[in-house]
């Protein structure tokens, strides 16, 4: 402002310290910019930016320089030509769904063990809009195709790795088949993140991450990204400046400052699930472990082929032979380092129990057709030493009986 000298004491305390001219420096790290809305050196400049003839900033509802950071950085993560961040995870998937196509009148086939909100707003919300939604075992292609072909969907959506089940999908083969029958194919790689696999180098259309999760990694972040084509990036962009769902700028530099660490964490994490699974698989206490990195499980060739021989996930499931809700949650109060909480993806090795958690809101009926029985426990495995983890196990499974 000229002259701000000469203005009132008031008005001083207002002004004084902001809109200083750009430096001719550059932070080394991104900063937080925590701003509504932004000045322009004339009103032909702001009216380009409206325009999109001009790049710039308008309204934090729209982005922020922050949040485009973090965008940037997925997108290069994920070898997308862009990215749109959300305010969560359920929000990303919400718009991608949206600017896929969902509409009253269409179809959308999913798998059958998404993870329990995603079941919830396919089956629920979604449907309550007339779109036709219908649920299939994604690891069965000949199911999956039936569906594409009976339902003439346009959308198919599937996890990369499932939650809680673990189910691997086949991403090349699904791609081809979803584009055969004109359908766009949604994936969720929060459980695999892009330092294990990048759904678009096999096909997809649209990669959804919780960055709740492996992304930010750090347990004090809600954020959600979808990493895709410039043009479908459009369409997300302009489906979260109407709905809402912006990440604000604290948030996305969490999510930023948390992903430049993902490989290193990525690595402590798959180490140590793969030893938690091993040493499961020899308890008598446990009827079943599900983990991708098992030779016992039913897609382990097809996630050597595709997770980038970098480990298989930091996330195994097991169930407690004969154990009722009860029994879990004696289970789950014994455990002294392993922390019964909800997310997944952390530097803390965090505990659920799916039947009364993410998948709560499933009938007891539904749960059963899904696979989620109440002795099934979900372990995210964190980064402290693997020897820890497995001590807290074997004394919390001691006393249970």
């Amino acid at each position: 402002m000229k002259d701000l000298h000469r203005k009132s004491f008031q008005t001083r305390a207002v002004h004084a310290g902001e809109r200083v001219p750009p430096a001719d420096y550059t932070p080394v790290a991104t900063p937080i910019w925590p701003t509504v809305g932004y000045v322009y050196g004339s009103m032909d400049d702001l009216d380009a930016v409206f325009a999109k003839t001009k790049p710039g900033q308008i309204y934090l509802r729209y982005t922020s320089p922050t949040a485009m950071a973090f965008e940037a950085a997925v997108a290069s993560l994920e070898e997308a030509e862009a990215a749109q961040a959300f305010a969560s995870g359920m929000a990303a998937i919400h718009a991608a769904l949206l600017a896929a196509g969902a509409r009253s009148g269409t179809s959308v086939v999913a798998a059958l063990d998404v993870y329990g909100a995603t079941f919830t707003l396919l089956t629920g919300l979604l449907a309550q809009m007339g779109v036709n939604v219908q649920l299939v075992d994604a690891t069965n292609l000949y199911e999956v195709e039936s569906a594409l072909k009976e339902t003439k969907a346009i959308i198919l959506l599937v996890e990369t790795i499932s939650n809680p089940l673990l189910k691997v999908a086949d991403i090349p083969a699904l791609a081809k088949m979803a584009h055969n029958h004109g359908a766009s194919l949604l994936v969720d790689n929060t459980f695999a993140s892009p330092y294990l696999f990048r759904p678009l180098e096999h096909g997809a259309d649209y990669v959804i991450h919780s960055a709740t999760k492996y992304l930010s990694g750090h347990g004090d972040v809600l954020a959600g990204v979808v990493a895709t084509s410039k043009a479908n990036k459009e369409r997300l962009f302009d489906l979260n400046k109407l709905t809402g769902g912006t990440l604000a700028p604290f948030e996305a530099w969490l999510a930023l400052r948390g992903l430049k660490t993902l490989p290193l964490r990525m690595r402590q994490q798959c180490q140590n699930a793969q030893r938690v699974a091993e040493w499961l698989t020899t308890q008598p206490k446990i009827a079943r472990v599900i983990y991708p990195g098992l030779p016992s499980h039913p897609q382990h060739a097809l996630a050597t082929k595709l997770l980038n021989g970098r480990g298989f996930g930091g996330v195994l499931s097991f169930e407690i032979a004969g154990a009722d809700r009860a029994q879990a949650f004696r289970f789950m109060e014994a455990l002294q380092l392993c922390l019964p909480a909800t997310s997944l993806g952390d530097i803390y090795s965090l505990i659920v129990h799916p039947a009364s958690s993410s998948h709560r809101t499933l009938s007891a009926e539904e749960r059963a057709r899904v696979g989620i029985p109440e002795g099934l426990l979900r372990l995210s495995t964190g980064i402290e030493d693997a020897e820890d983890i497995l001590a807290d196990l074997e004394q919390a499974l001691a006393k249970i009986g």
